[in-house]
């Protein structure tokens, strides 16, 4: 992965050129997957290392020497995958969310997180793309966006949306509820229907069951306790996780 980093290709470029598939790749990266030969000597060109040093253990300076050289190029040139928060997308696929939920006792504020989540990270897998540059947090019930207290209680001083605490299943709750509609104008046609899909399949399910799904997301199973989660983990998922169909992307010889 940092050989294709270095390089400035997307897993899918480095797939096409490879004739394998992207999801293939993601295995190959993970450690999962052995590489033959014609593979092997096919990396070897176009990620420029020797094969000799490969063999020979000295792949890690062959690696650190290609981090240099991603350093030193400039940023155009440069794969960016660092989320910058898009506050207005965020604001309006929240107050979304709480719309087509608001019926739903079970969406309290940690199936709320989750919902969030998966519309963040299908989309990202699906596009490439930052839905609303929301960076999550891996804690022990699932990924949680950081700086939403804050941005909920601005939202709350506006009129925008109304903090209550409820008792389900006997146990304390805190639910948040829309008072404006979302600005769909704000949202791609591509955005809304990835959230509706998110909220079609999880909006039912219990905190406990949405938590432990996400459990399973490569993108939270491959971080550490406490630290930011990385969108770029999406690509490495399995089903029933990953939302796009790699095998169509390689091009017909």
């Amino acid at each position: 992965m940092e050989l294709r980093k270095a390089k400035g290709l997307s897993q899918n470029e480095l797939a096409k050129e490879l004739t394998i598939p992207r999801s293939s790749l993601a295995q190959i990266e993970l450690g999962n997957r052995s590489v033959d030969v014609r593979e092997l000597l096919r990396l070897s060109h176009l990620l420029e290392f020797s094969l000799d040093e490969f063999a020979g253990k000295d792949f890690t300076s062959v690696k650190e020497e290609l981090k240099e050289e991603k350093i030193t190029k400039k940023k155009t040139e440069e794969r960016i995958s660092v989320p910058h928060m898009k506050l207005s997308i965020f604001k309006n696929v929240l107050l979304y969310i709480l719309e087509r939920c608001a019926g739903k006792p079970n969406v309290g504020e940690t199936v709320l997180y989750k919902l969030l989540y998966f519309s963040d990270f299908n989309y990202y897998e699906l596009y490439e793309e930052h839905l609303s540059g929301a960076r999550y947090r891996k804690l022990p019930y699932g990924p949680v966006p950081l700086s939403f207290e804050k941005i909920v209680n601005s939202m709350i001083e506006k009129g925008e949306i109304k903090k209550i605490k409820t008792e389900y299943f006997n146990k304390l709750q805190t639910r948040y509820l829309p008072l404006q509609k979302a600005d769909l104008t704000k949202l791609l046609a591509s955005q809304k229907e990835v959230i509706d899909k998110v909220i079609e399949q999880m909006s039912d399910w219990s905190a406990a069951s949405i938590s432990h799904y996400s459990h399973n997301d490569m993108p939270w199973k491959a971080s550490k306790e406490g630290e930011i989660i990385s969108y770029e983990l999406a690509f490495y998922r399995e089903p029933p996780f990953s939302v796009r169909n790699y095998g169509n992307e390689i091009e017909e010889p």
